[in-house]
């Protein structure tokens, strides 16, 4: 997209401002129309804008990332002066950018997060120049490598975020979906709203409660597991004290996974009887404990559990909102569904904005699942209704 911006190895200046202009196009070149000045403008000022989301986000990253981040924006440049060239004394003042890069340039400045990575990455798989002739086929080219590009940098931030971003996104999708359902499963039963209201804050309180302990158990479990499986120091004290002619020291290197060879090579270290002019890459370091998978074993199983427990309660609560304050009847039960499709939109919206795909699309899935949910609860409420009727 646009506007370059200097890297550490580039200290100049950028060679546009508001009110540059490039010169004018050769005479006999032909007179570009209207619609092809007003198109040109706004490729120069959404380039210059989203340049400069990636100098906004270069100022919170150090090392490779600055750098890259830095040579994308640069590399934008390239693109500006393409427009400036074709635009020559039609430049005039600069246009606002789209809304879009706009909210880019809003969001990298002020957070600078993942998020920026992952709208950028999708505005960069959109750009429209494959479809215009007067781009160059190297600007087509440089945006799907951009694409490319800054999926890279964003896959570094999902990962990071992988186990949070789980546990918050199904944490309160569980919590909407469920207690929604349980809230129309009874109403439609003929039940009076107190009660409804009692069965959604025990809905809550209960759900919570279950993914709190189900998270600690299981991140419980999975350290124990890990931990299980963490070879011990034990060949180390072991060693002196083994008998050199039935040596079952060279067992549990080949239950490690080591070759016959490498195994005994490691036998002789341990015991002191290395003495010959061996393959070096067979003596290994020595055994230390395993770095812990930090997408796995990250956190305790405390945090996990409170984690699970706030993300469940914050979406629970929403269905029961409209009786929290004294609403009844179908009118609580409208409102109740309306809210939780709008958060359900939201949910979905984010996962398909980390995901890089359609924000509407993601969002129209979870409303759908949701409310799909739901309405099969509310059905089979009418029919409990209606049979203890």
């Amino acid at each position: 997209m646009s506007q370059h911006a200097t890297s550490d190895s580039f200290n100049h200046e950028p060679p546009h401002e508001s009110g540059h202009q490039a010169p004018a196009a050769a005479p006999g070149a032909a007179v570009p129309s209207p619609a092809d000045i007003k198109r040109w403008r706004q490729y120069l000022a959404d380039e210059r804008a989203e340049a400069a989301v990636y100098r906004d986000l270069a100022q919170n990253r150090r090392g490779e990332e600055r750098r890259i981040l830095l040579a994308l924006a640069e590399a934008e440049g390239r693109h500006e002066a393409h427009w400036l060239q074709l635009l020559g004394d039609q430049a005039g003042r600069s246009r606002p950018a789209s809304l879009r890069s706009q909210f880019l340039g809003f969001l990298a400045r002020h957070f600078g997060s993942v998020f920026v990575l992952a709208l950028a990455q999708r505005a960069e798989s959109r750009s429209p120049y494959a479809a215009d002739p007067t781009a160059t086929p190297a600007m087509v080219a440089d945006e799907q490598i951009h694409e490319e590009v800054v999926r890279g940098l964003a896959t570094r931030g999902r990962n990071r975020l992988a186990g949070t971003f789980r546990a918050a996104v199904f944490g309160a999708n569980d919590g909407l979906v469920s207690n929604l359902s349980l809230v129309m499963g009874m109403a439609a039963s003929g039940v009076g709203s107190s009660v409804v209201l009692l069965s959604g804050v025990a809905g809550l309180l209960a759900g919570a409660l279950s993914m709190g302990a189900g998270e600690f158990i299981s991140v419980r479990s999975q350290r124990e597991l890990l931990a299980a499986t963490r070879p011990t120091q034990i060949t180390l004290a072991a060693a002196p004290s083994l008998d050199i002619e039935h040596n079952e020291l060279v067992l549990v290197y080949l239950a490690r996974g080591m070759s016959r060879e490498a195994a005994e090579h490691r036998v002789a270290e341990r015991m002191g009887l290395l003495d010959c002019d061996c393959d070096p890459s067979l003596s290994l370091q020595p055994e230390l404990p395993e770095a812990r998978d930090e997408h796995v074993a990250v956190g305790t199983a405390w945090n996990a559990a409170a984690s699970s427990f706030c993300f469940f309660a914050s979406g629970a609560i929403i269905p029961i909102l409209p009786f929290l304050f004294g609403m009844t009847g179908v009118a609580a039960l409208v409102l109740s569904a309306a809210l939780v499709g709008l958060a359900l939109l939201f949910t979905g919206g984010v996962v398909g904005l980390l995901s890089g795909t359609s924000p509407a699309s993601r969002g129209l899935r979870q409303l759908a699942i949701g409310m799909g949910a739901a309405g099969v609860t509310y059905l089979l409420g009418l029919a409990f209704g209606a049979v203890v009727a």
